[in-house]
């Protein structure tokens, strides 16, 4: 078996699916289908439950998100995700929604980010002016 600490996890062992060669720099490794192999781990960590620290970092990289933009998403400071990540003391709320996010955005079946997305740019609106009018239905925003 090999320990595949390349994807920046400790806890990844390949049974199969890579070739070992020598080079003049020492023995290399090669795996097949990497890209398989990051959306079946990102699936098996999402799936778990709750997440270390190194897990909680190769979700959000998977995502495509900076610790900046993560933090956004969920109203929490970029330093915060910062030592989640480092220390591995992720809060269980935040790391279920990073769960939640990674699978929605693999699977495509529910808005959850761009949810998250929209509430994120209107926190950055903060200020603005909510408009509500009353109509025969009831109570509605303002169509801006």
């Amino acid at each position: 078996m090999y320990h595949y600490t390349e994807s920046g996890l400790d806890n990844v062992w390949l049974e199969n699916g890579y070739t070992k060669r020598r080079t003049p720099y020492g023995v290399a490794t090669a795996v097949q289908d990497v890209d398989g192999l990051y959306k079946v781990i990102g699936r098996t960590l999402a799936l778990k439950g709750h997440l270390t620290g190194a897990e909680f970092r190769f979700l959000r990289k998977r995502l495509g998100l900076s610790q900046a933009r993560f933090a956004a998403l969920i109203g929490k400071t970029e330093q915060a995700v910062a030592l989640w990540e480092r220390k591995g003391n992720v809060p269980e709320t935040d790391s279920r929604m990073l769960c939640a996010i990674y699978l929605e955005a693999q699977d495509g079946k529910f808005g959850l980010k761009e949810y998250l997305e929209r509430i994120a740019e209107l926190d950055r609106k903060a200020g603005e002016k909510l408009i509500f009018h009353d109509t025969a239905e009831g109570w509605l925003p303002h169509a801006a």
